[in-house]
């Protein structure tokens, strides 16, 4: 009689592995510092603030080239500091709309030179410091709505018969900004990229929080 000897066969029992332990820690330790949490809350907070920041560049920079005369909308030698007016130009030649009489009577004015001004040069510091973003969002709605009604995009024809050249009869660049204004402010688009988080700790600003 023979003997024939079987292969050794499993028990199915196996020793931990201290490897494979190790592997997977170090999976679900990288895919908790990639989370979607992380994902979700830091892209639109960057992107939030770069909105903020481009759209404070605009505002400065109008402030800035209308003062100095930097040569892009404002020609050398024409800027507010040469005796230029920033607001005559524009406002003298609103030719549409239910304010065209009010706005050439403001054209050049000195109130509406230093408002204009001031405004431009607040709002865009506030959005790239990224303080004031509840004032900046209800001064720059105010100013955007006033140049809205003073291009008129409703109209089809200005007062002389021509053609205005609206493209849209309701939205446009500065409705645009104007709701970018908002958004930044009622996402705390400053607490980010920004001076927001030091600026709400303030006693004043905690007191009161439309400055927030």
């Amino acid at each position: 009689m023979s003997v024939h000897e079987h292969p050794h066969r499993s028990t199915g029992f196996h020793l931990p592995s201290l490897r494979g332990n190790r592997a997977a820690t170090a999976s679900e330790s990288a895919e908790s510092a990639v989370s979607p949490d992380t994902v979700t809350h830091t892209v639109p907070a960057y992107a939030l603030a770069s909105l903020r920041l481009l759209t404070g560049f605009v505002f400065l920079w109008a402030f800035l080239d209308k003062t100095f005369g930097l040569g892009y909308a404002t020609p050398s030698g024409k800027g507010w500091i040469d005796g230029g007016s920033p607001t005559k130009g524009f406002l003298g030649s609103v030719a549409v709309g239910p304010m065209e009489s009010t706005f050439h009577s403001w054209a050049g004015d000195p109130w509406a030179n230093w408002l204009f001004m001031l405004g431009l040069l607040g709002i865009g510091l506030a959005l790239v410091l990224g303080v004031a973003l509840r004032i900046a969002a209800v001064a720059g709605t105010a100013m955007m709505i006033l140049m809205w009604v003073a291009e008129w995009p409703p109209a089809r024809h200005i007062s002389d018969g021509s053609l205005s050249m609206s493209t849209n009869p309701f939205a446009d660049y500065h409705l645009i900004y104007a709701v970018a204004l908002i958004v930044l402010a009622a996402t705390a688009a400053g607490d980010t990229l920004g001076a927001g988080r030091l600026w709400a700790r303030l006693p004043m600003v905690r007191d009161h929080g439309w400055l927030r």
